[in-house]
């Protein structure tokens, strides 16, 4: 008998050797990754509209449901393909920006931007048309009431991350700062909380509303957008004061104390992170090249028993994460485990989203200069089950104080962010 069952668990190779049997959970895998192939060549020629679920699982030789196993429709497979397009154009960490002042990295920002742009019709180098993969991305928004809030809340947060940078770059412009290193950087954290001032959120959004639209012409028009002219915008952009200034929630909830582990890696096993942030064990990404090289890998392995501040937010109120980079003192870490009602669509739109930002982020601005917030998508829900949130919403506010490996302290609704954040600073007064 177990002559039989040691043959049931091999199979033959093409080379004719023998190779175990694959396990449910790899074959899942496998299959997924044939999904994803078969639909990447279907979206791509036959557009969003034109293919079928019968389509992309005759491409991938699988049946309907191995396909609805993995996927529960068309529209969730169709953001996936575009989040790990996205993901593969992500040249990672190359040499360090050379930008010195917030003008020269938005301008590198523009022009890091524009390099993925359509600029031609039936591009030669793109035979299979995966170039005019996203045109059918904003009119699928744009259909939808729900999607259409959920981008709105991501257009926070990734204004949010831009700003940031653009802050930081004000603080290390030469002539600036006398103070090196690690003490300049902590001096640019708190330098934009002073009386609100130094804010770089508005220009964020508009460089931001500038490129995406650039963006969305440039597919539906090829050879519409002069690249050149979008970055010389960026750098004007750069210059424009708009009286950004941030004012901390009128009202905020109580702070109540807790006691409770906070599990070790539940970013690495439940999350995706979509901006590091900030190294494991406290040590800096934006430091160095070795942090930025690790931050691309995306590991975030023992994450979860960082101390610091972990806001738990639906894409609704993704823009309350600014509330904790605001109030946290300079030094602690604040990570965002976004949330939502419908991970198996929000969560590669929120790749998706935020990977354009990113991408432009880590080309245009020294790693100095990069934001200390990290992001991740708790897609298992393991962070929120963590911070005490069982049933996560589009709109949930929830965030606590991990201290030790512990969480040791929670508020929930408007305003938990700046509660859980200034509670840090009172305590290390």
């Amino acid at each position: 008998m177990a002559t039989v069952s040691w043959f049931r668990t091999r199979r033959k190779r093409a080379d004719g050797r023998t190779m175990a049997r694959l396990s449910r959970a790899e074959l899942q895998r496998l299959n997924r990754s044939k999904v994803v192939e078969a639909a990447r060549g279907e979206f791509a020629e036959r557009g969003f509209g034109g293919a079928t679920i019968d389509g992309i699982a005759g491409r991938a030789g699988l049946t309907r449901g191995a396909v609805y196993s993995n996927f529960p429709g068309k529209r969730a497979l169709y953001f996936t393909v575009l989040a790990e397009l996205s993901r593969a154009a992500d040249p990672g960490p190359g040499a360090a920006a050379r930008a010195r002042t917030a003008r020269e990295a938005l301008g590198a920002f523009a022009r890091a931007w524009v390099t993925r742009l359509p600029l031609v019709s039936g591009d030669p180098g793109d035979p299979a048309g995966e170039g005019r993969l996203p045109v059918d991305l904003l009119p699928e928004v744009l259909a939808d009431e729900r999607l259409r809030a959920v981008v709105s809340g991501l257009r926070r947060l990734d204004a949010l991350l831009l700003g940031l940078a653009l802050e930081r770059m004000d603080v290390l412009a030469p002539g600036r700062s006398a103070l090196p290193g690690r003490e300049a950087a902590v001096e640019g954290q708190a330098g934009a909380r002073a009386a609100g001032s130094g804010r770089r959120v508005r220009v964020a959004e508009a460089a931001l509303t500038t490129l995406r639209g650039a963006s969305e012409l440039a597919v539906a028009a090829p050879g519409f957008v002069e690249p050149f002219d979008l970055v010389a915008v960026g750098e004007e952009l750069a210059g424009l004061d708009l009286d950004d200034r941030w004012a901390p929630p009128p009202v905020v909830p109580p702070v109540q104390p807790a006691d409770a582990p906070w599990p070790a890696g539940a970013l690495s096993s439940g999350g995706d992170v979509s901006w590091p942030g900030s190294e494991p064990g406290g040590a800096r990404a934006a430091d160095g090249e070795a942090g930025s090289a690790r931050a691309r890998g995306l590991g975030a392995e023992g994450v979860g028993a960082e101390d610091g501040v972990v806001a738990v937010l639906g894409p609704l109120e993704a823009g309350a994460a600014e509330e904790a980079v605001r109030a946290a003192p300079p030094g602690v870490s604040v990570t965002v485990a976004l949330v939502g009602g419908d991970p198996a669509e929000q969560a590669p739109l929120t790749r998706l989203w935020l990977a354009d930002v990113t991408r432009c982020l880590r080309e245009a601005f020294p790693p100095r200069a990069w934001p200390r917030l990290r992001v991740a998508y708790d897609e298992t829900g393991a962070l929120a089950a963590a911070a005490g949130v069982p049933a996560a919403t589009d709109d949930t506010i929830a965030a606590v104080r991990v201290r030790d490996g512990r969480i040791v302290a929670r508020a929930e609704g408007s305003g938990a962010c700046h509660a859980i954040a200034s509670s840090v600073r009172l305590a290390t007064v």
